[in-house]
């Protein structure tokens, strides 16, 4: 008998434990999540448009290629796939902020008024984080066999059509 009473105490210990990990990693995972989104909306608003809403779609999609790509190495090649499509790539530790932070710097090089970069600079990631009929986003991110970081943000629908402003 004290033995049952025993065996069921460490189920109820492991099964609290199972579920107080669980909650944390969860509250990470929101944090992670409402990190990228957060800094998607500031750069949305400051241009005027609608904010993004988070999708966990999106963001299987983008932790799948993410993982993808860390298995072969971390090389910066898009995923060709039906969504607008961010990437980013750190040797060391970087937070979602970093990520987000190195595609809005491309704003300084974005010429609203004739919808085109300065010569010789890139600023489709800017244009993508702002473009206008963009509703949602999604992130994931994987480490590097190298330790960095490699970040994949996923949107839709997507943007940068030739021709169009954001």
């Amino acid at each position: 008998m004290a033995s049952r009473k025993r065996m069921s105490l460490v189920l109820d210990v492991v099964t609290c434990c199972v579920l107080v990990i669980g909650f944390i990693s969860r509250a990470a995972a929101t944090h992670i999540e409402g990190e990228y989104l957060e800094r998607h909306n500031e750069a949305r608003s400051r241009v005027g448009i609608s904010d993004l809403e988070w999708s966990n779609s999106l963001e299987s999609y983008a932790t799948d290629y993410a993982e993808r790509q860390a298995s072969y190495g971390c090389s910066m090649v898009h995923s060709n796939g039906p969504y607008g499509e961010n990437l980013y790539w750190s040797s060391g530790y970087s937070s979602p902020s970093d990520a987000v932070e190195s595609w809005l710097e491309e704003g300084r090089d974005y010429n609203s008024n004739f919808n085109s970069c300065s010569f010789g600079r890139v600023c489709g990631h800017y244009t993508q984080i702002i473009w206008r009929n963009t509703r949602y986003v999604g992130c994931g991110s994987a480490t590097c066999p190298t330790g960095g970081k490699f970040v994949v943000c996923s949107y839709y629908p997507p943007g940068n059509y030739y021709g169009e402003n954001p």
